[in-house]
């Protein structure tokens, strides 16, 4: 659309005025955190099984906690703290796809429920799992759909009932992997204490993991990793 001199200014100082204007230059899903690393990162060797690890701030966190999880394995890790669905199903491409993994673990949701972008209904969580699952399998790439961990509450936004809901999404996560021939990866059954939260000593903020709390993470990964690889295998 071509808008002439006086009225493209105007324009543009109303989006000024409304507080719009850097909005449109805004990189939502922080597409540029990982581009320097990503074209860092040279191809998979012919015999390496990459995984990449898709998720918000308890995915970067485990590789900040537990680093040695991560060393002289073929792991990627792609988390954004505080991202959402929408804002990972954007850079999907780019993060995953792009990087010719074998397998995606997806982690994702929690900020979700929190509102972090915006109001979500559970439904629309799932979709764009599902879209980020669909799309994985059409590259040929594995996908593994985690449940989101416990939270009985958020400390930076209580009162949302995570205790309630998250259940609710595991429960459609796992019913859809099941029909989609898709590993589902339960860590929250494992995790969840009597609230359906998560212990002190597994996170001292009920959110974000402790080692202890990555180290319970650790072998059920790698045993749903081995079982994506067996899968795509087979496919």
């Amino acid at each position: 659309m071509h808008i002439h001199y006086p009225t493209r200014r105007l324009f543009f100082s109303l989006l000024t005025i409304l507080g719009l204007q850097n909005g449109l230059a805004q990189d939502w899903p922080d597409l540029e955190h990982f581009r320097e690393a990503n074209e860092a990162l040279p191809p998979p060797g012919p015999d390496e099984d990459r995984v990449v690890f898709m998720g918000n701030s308890i995915t970067i966190g485990w590789l900040h906690a537990v680093p040695e999880f991560f060393e002289n394995k073929p792991y990627v890790n792609r988390g954004i703290s505080g991202q959402t669905t929408p804002q990972m199903l954007l850079r999907f491409r780019q993060d995953v796809l792009d990087l010719n993994p074998k397998v995606v673990v997806i982690l994702a949701g929690t900020n979700d429920i929190a509102g972090n972008t915006g109001p979500m209904t559970l439904q629309q969580i799932l979709d764009n799992l599902k879209s980020m699952a669909e799309l994985a399998l059409a590259n040929g790439v594995e996908p593994v759909l985690s449940s989101v961990l416990p939270a009985y509450d958020y400390p930076w936004r209580p009162g949302l009932e995570p205790n309630v809901k998250i259940p609710r999404l595991n429960a459609m996560i796992k019913n859809y992997a099941d029909l989609s021939g898709i590993v589902y990866l339960d860590y929250f059954s494992v995790m969840a204490d009597s609230r359906n939260g998560l212990d002190k000593t597994l996170a001292t903020d009920e959110v974000h993991p402790t080692v202890k709390g990555y180290q319970i993470m650790g072998p059920l990964v790698e045993a749903a990793i081995d079982k994506a690889l067996a899968r795509r295998a087979g496919r």
